[in-house]
């Protein structure tokens, strides 16, 4: 755990995340990159540079047979709130409206119902397990399908809803959260998701891999690097605050 909490204080005291008395949610989808980020985020607690409290966060999509109880339980034991509420979107998104394209729409209503129930809280901030390769595959993403330059943030203010969104592991690299992950015996809920790995950001993963191949380098350290070193483009500039309508 050690390269995690030092990726993450690293992100925090980069981007200035965290501030003294804040109620961060952490958003635990069930996979092995928001159960690292919870656990991580709960033993940051004890030496972050300014005191927070934290709880845990997830929704429901509908599919039957994904349990969350090994979350409950593992939860417990980090002394942390877990709040679990269903949602119809995969009602919604499958079987009424019949997307052939899912994934923006679903995503759309899940951060929509993450941060309602955020708000409902109490919550300030929500914490999400976005990674290291997940900024270096939204960066290919949108220079290959959108002909520009564009990717999430660090830390996003939304306005509508008055919540900021952290990532706190976007230098962590994905081997090591899969790694840590194994070790830990995290409990991983498995995405029931027709559309998991067959989407846009699964081709780019495949072509960093690619990548990194040819070069002989992790082609995603690269990418990150380049984007954390480029404040003249003010694409990840020191305590940034992207403010999204």
């Amino acid at each position: 755990m050690r390269k995690t909490l030092g990726c993450i204080r690293r992100a925090d005291e980069r981007f200035n995340m965290i501030q003294e008395g804040d109620h961060v949610a952490v958003g635990v989808s069930g996979g092995k990159d928001s159960l690292l980020l919870l656990n991580a985020m709960a033993l940051y607690r004890n030496f972050c540079r300014v005191p927070f409290t934290l709880e845990a966060l997830s929704l429901g999509m509908g599919w039957p047979g994904m349990d969350f109880s090994g979350v409950a339980g593992f939860c417990k034991k980090l002394d942390v709130p877990f709040t679990f509420v269903e949602t119809d979107i995969k009602e919604v998104v499958f079987d009424i409206r019949k997307e052939e394209n899912p994934c923006a729409l679903c995503a759309k209503f899940r951060r929509g119902a993450l941060n309602e129930l955020a708000k409902s809280h109490g919550c300030n901030k929500i914490a999400l397990g976005h990674h290291r390769e997940d900024v270096a595959e939204t960066f290919l993403m949108s220079l290959f399908y959108e002909g520009r330059l564009n990717l999430f943030a660090p830390v996003t203010y939304l306005n509508k809803v008055d919540i900021t969104v952290i990532r706190p592991m976007v230098f962590l690299p994905e081997r090591h959260i899969i790694a840590t992950a194994e070790e830990l015996a995290l409990p991983i809920v498995k995405n029931l998701c027709p559309a998991d790995g067959h989407t846009t950001r699964q081709d780019m993963k495949e072509l960093l891999g690619k990548l990194s191949k040819t070069i002989g380098d992790d082609a995603a350290e690269k990418i990150v690097s380049a984007i954390a070193n480029t404040e003249q483009y003010n694409l990840w500039p020191a305590a940034n605050v992207s403010r999204e309508p």
